[in-house]
């Protein structure tokens, strides 16, 4: 009994540690993946419009000299300076700012989709290097199998008990599965490229990778999940801030069709006057007229009704945008679950084959060294528990993939 709890305690320690390695290379990746850095850059580009929205209109400075002087009573006007500021009607900025947030938040959430999706990356490589890890292992300890049903070939041929075929079958066997060993060492090489690459590291970096890989179920039920996606996707959250920026630029259009305020003031200066008549300090006085009020008048209104039917015919486009993308979601959500349910039947399926092949080969191990007979259904039955073994391994990584596939599509 104390064996068995030391067992399962050795198990969940394995795991939580195989899970924290796991994390840690998404963090990693989060941190150094130049694709996703600059899903970033590009979100806080678009923060950026915001202020230059809001802001008011550069105001206007003009400067004017009289060839001429016009002479007044205090004396002749040399220049003039004329300042002016315009201002848009009430809430025009603010509505503005509304559109460029809202496209902001969209950025993020692409920002947002590039992480999960990087994130998908990077777990479903790592069951994929599990996976081939995997293989290598049981292909290894499949030669040495077949190692020592030659050597007991050997034995009963130079007893004369058997036939010299049965060892130029193993040979036939051991060399296949070397064959199939150099195949995988390559395999495994180009997916810890392709790995570290993900987390943007030196590609020699070692890549933790566990013994045994734990499968999870989904937790929650098919219309939760369904739910999740349709509410925390982040291509669909992209869609939504679209949407509501098209909203907010309909309001920003009929306000631009409004009359805009210029506020403003002129400085004139003026020239001493040679009449005498004047009270002292009056000659030469300059001139400042303030305040000076103008209105601009949209009087073309077709420019902004056409404005306010492009933000309608916008947002209409991005919402049946979002209705598709769901209906997308949706099916490829279908497709995922199916590949979950499969998996975790084939791990059933193949755990139980994979016990009968071991018992069949027993058996016949047993009955080769009595009666020397059924070699080749001895190196049948080999090649089938190999083939379970893998396929179970398999089956684990394809589980694994999925949920992690699905938790993508919910915007884990």
């Amino acid at each position: 009994m104390k064996t068995i709890i030391y067992i399962i305690l050795t198990l969940i320690a394995v795991q939580t540690f195989a899970q924290q390695q796991l994390d840690s290379y998404l963090v990693t990746g989060a941190k150094n993946n130049p694709g996703l850095k600059a899903k970033f850059n590009e979100y806080l580009a678009a923060l950026e419009k915001v202020p230059q929205v809001g802001a008011l209109p550069d105001p206007t400075i003009a400067f004017g000299y009289f060839i001429q002087p016009v002479e007044t009573r205090v004396g002749a006007q040399q220049a003039k300076i004329s300042v002016a500021q315009m201002f848009p009607w009430f809430g025009t900025l603010n509505a503005k700012e509304d559109v460029v947030t809202e496209m902001a938040k969209a950025k993020y959430e692409l920002f947002e989709e590039a992480k999960s999706k990087l994130f998908y990356d990077i777990k479903s490589t790592w069951y994929n290097l599990y996976f081939t890890s995997r293989a290598l292992a049981i292909t290894r300890d499949n030669v040495q199998i077949l190692n020592t049903f030659r050597k007991l070939a050997l034995v009963k041929i130079e007893s004369g008990k058997a036939s010299a075929v049965d060892e130029l079958r193993v040979e036939m066997e051991i060399l296949e599965l070397e064959n199939q060993l150099l195949q995988l060492l390559d395999k495994l090489q180009t997916q810890k490229i392709a790995f570290n690459n993900f987390i943007n590291v030196e590609a020699s970096d070692e890549i933790f990778i566990p013994e045994i890989l734990e499968t999870s179920d989904l937790s929650i039920d098919r219309e939760a999940l369904l739910d999740s996606i349709r509410l925390n996707n982040h291509q669909v959250l992209n869609l939504e801030f679209q949407e509501a920026s098209y909203e907010y630029q309909q309001v920003a259009a009929k306000k631009m069709g409004n009359p805009n305020f210029t506020i403003g003031m002129d400085y004139t200066f003026i020239a001493e006057s040679s009449n005498t008549m004047l009270a002292p300090g009056e000659s030469g006085r300059d001139a400042i007229m303030f305040p000076k009020v103008g209105l601009s008048i949209p009087l073309y209104r077709k420019k902004y009704t056409s404005m306010v039917k492009e933000a309608v015919f916008m947002q209409e486009a991005t919402l049946n945008k979002k209705v598709d993308k769901i209906n997308v979601l949706e099916s490829i959500y279908e497709k995922a679950n199916a590949d979950y349910k499969d998996a975790k039947r084939r791990i059933d399926l193949h755990n139980k084959q994979l016990e009968l092949a071991k018992k069949s080969l027993r058996i016949l191990e047993s009955e080769y060294a009595t009666d020397s007979k059924n070699f080749v259904e001895i190196l049948r039955m080999e090649r089938k528990a190999l083939m379970h073994n893998l396929e179970l391994e398999k089956s684990r990584t394809d589980m694994s993939a999925s949920v992690a596939f699905i938790h993508y599509l919910m915007g884990k």
